[in-house]
């Protein structure tokens, strides 16, 4: 089984915004992160897993970990309803992120992943290391 941690920040909102990921898988770790200028919290902790994911070329088993209820309920529950919907909210909005979400979505039904919120800044060891790296990439110029 493949295990994924993942955390976006952003510095403003909007703003420059980093995304980090470690990947562990077949006893080896990498760690891989990245930056976006004008863009949210939201789409970092949407492009953390995006990216992890597309690292995995063949169909695999996997648990991510994030501290975004956003993404975990985002791909988990609602966004069932967003497809059923056209991609509209119970409010008949378009969906915001659509893009991020529908790339994330196809690498969700390609794999067979399981995702775990944990508690932000907490004790667990590599979210704190996600989001420690997650901000370093915000902070960049």
């Amino acid at each position: 089984m493949v295990v994924i941690y993942t955390d976006g920040s952003c510095s403003g909102n909007p703003g420059t915004g980093g995304w980090a990921a470690i990947i562990f898988h077949k006893s080896k770790e990498k760690i891989i992160s990245g930056q976006k200028k004008n863009t949210t919290n939201n789409q970092m902790e949407l492009l953390a897993p995006i990216k992890a994911l597309e690292q995995i070329k063949k169909k695999e088993k996997i648990k991510i970990y994030t501290d975004s209820k956003y993404v975990k309920e985002g791909i988990t529950s609602w966004i069932k309803s967003w497809e059923k919907n056209g991609w509209k909210t119970v409010n008949k909005k378009p969906v915001k992120n659509q893009d991020l979400w529908k790339r994330l979505n196809d690498l969700e039904k390609f794999h067979n992943i399981k995702w775990e919120c944990v508690k932000a800044h907490s004790t667990n060891l590599y979210n704190n290391l996600v989001d420690k790296l997650a901000r370093k990439e915000s902070l960049k110029n």
